[in-house]
């Protein structure tokens, strides 16, 4: 039986005419369902919760709904929402928390790393309800987490300033007490303990505050993908649950027929080739998992998709996966058309280029990227005007 998966994207709120990050996400979240969107920590971020789904083109359709009822909201009030790890125009003094005690609690004792907690990511949930095996499914993994955050980056920009980095989220992410590899673990009893020390060490309040790079979810019987950036294009986020729910399944089915093989994915170069991802997206080269040395990005994502071809073909998602793994690889990343269109005309039209990817439009608003658009892959998706309004039951976050 194929495994259901989720999603939770964060939006950037954005003000339409000069482009910078703004404190409104509780004037968006007005109108909007509780059940599906939500605050974050700072109030320039909203959040969406999908609905749990089997089918890929399901996920797609539950996701473009979701994108056009929040953007409907942000352009009520002369905003928009920006799907990307970091937007380029935005002042730290600018942006104020969400209230609520928790919140204050993270602003008081974490200081600038919460005040400058200004980027969004997508996180993907699949099925996992045996938590013993969730947590050795983990392990098995994390070597291959960084290429899907090589996939998603899209934050080259940072205050107005070009990092040189493709995700430079995943910079500013890592600065947090609890982020990076997850590390192994034999059963959820040990991974259980190892939480309550952090807790209890009082370097962390709760449970989820447990930001690794996957981690069983703190509410759901899940496991929850967290390493990427927020996606413009809804396709991308697409391309990564197909990816990480393939990765799931085949390490979970090899671990069901072989037991529980040694750890292969020692912290140091987890971290290292996250780094390396992090740097270069799909413009340079990656960390390969099968020799822990450099590799070309083409040929270490393709070489991911051989790797779990079983498993994709098993779901039915094999040619729509290859197909959107190729198209990105020939468009580039997030970061790199962002950085394109910078350097063409400025960072305002960077924006944009995010506020028209996010809402799936084709060009922009005041100005057109140079180059022709590339055909969508045919993933069998619903027209504009036939994508379903309701959702089932949400995967919720932590």
């Amino acid at each position: 039986m194929t495994v259901r998966i989720g999603v939770e994207e964060e939006f950037h709120i954005v003000e339409v005419e000069t482009g910078l990050l703004v404190p409104r996400a509780d004037t968006v979240l007005e109108d909007l369902p509780a059940e599906i969107f939500t605050t974050e920590l700072q109030q320039a971020t909203v959040e969406s919760n999908s609905g749990v789904h089997t089918s890929l083109n399901d996920l797609y359709g539950d996701v473009i709904s979701t994108r056009r009822r929040l953007d409907a909201a942000a352009t009520s009030h002369g905003l928009a929402v920006v799907a990307a790890g970091t937007v380029p125009l935005a002042r730290t003094a600018d942006i104020h928390p969400t209230a609520g005690y928790r919140y204050r609690h993270m602003v008081d004792e974490y200081r600038m790393v919460a005040d400058e907690q200004l980027i969004c990511g997508a996180h993907v949930h699949v099925d996992a309800p045996d938590r013993d095996l969730t947590v050795r499914i983990m392990c098995e993994v994390a070597p291959w987490l960084h290429v899907l955050l090589a996939l998603s980056a899209s934050s080259p920009f940072w205050l107005g300033a070009d990092t040189g980095y493709a995700s430079w989220r995943t910079m500013l992410w890592q600065r947090w007490p609890t982020a990076g590899p997850a590390g192994c673990y034999a059963d959820a009893a040990e991974y259980d303990a190892a939480v309550q020390e952090l807790i209890g060490s009082g370097v962390i309040s709760d449970a989820k505050m447990i930001y690794h790079d996957i981690r069983p979810s703190a509410h759901q019987r899940t496991i929850e993908l967290r390493i990427c950036d927020a996606c413009p294009r809804a396709e991308t986020v697409v391309l990564i649950a197909g990816l990480f729910r393939a990765l799931v399944t085949e390490a979970r089915e090899r671990l069901e027929r072989t037991g529980v093989p040694p750890c292969q994915g020692r912290h140091e170069w987890l971290r290292a080739a996250a780094w390396r991802s992090a740097r270069s997206g799909l413009e340079g080269v990656l960390v390969d998992p099968r020799t822990r040395q450099e590799a070309p990005a083409a040929e270490v994502v393709r070489s991911l998709l051989r790797r779990v071809r079983p498993a994709l073909e098993a779901a039915g998602d094999r040619e729509t996966v290859r197909e959107l793994a190729e198209r990105a690889l020939a468009d580039g990343s997030a970061a790199y058309r962002m950085r394109r269109t910078a350097a063409d005309q400025d960072l305002l039209a960077c924006t944009d280029l995010a506020i028209a990817e996010t809402r799936g439009a084709a060009g922009l608003r005041r100005r057109t990227v140079t180059g022709a658009a590339r055909p969508v892959p045919r993933l069998g998706l619903p027209a504009e005007d036939e994508v379903p309004g309701s959702h089932p039951a949400p995967i919720a976050g932590g």
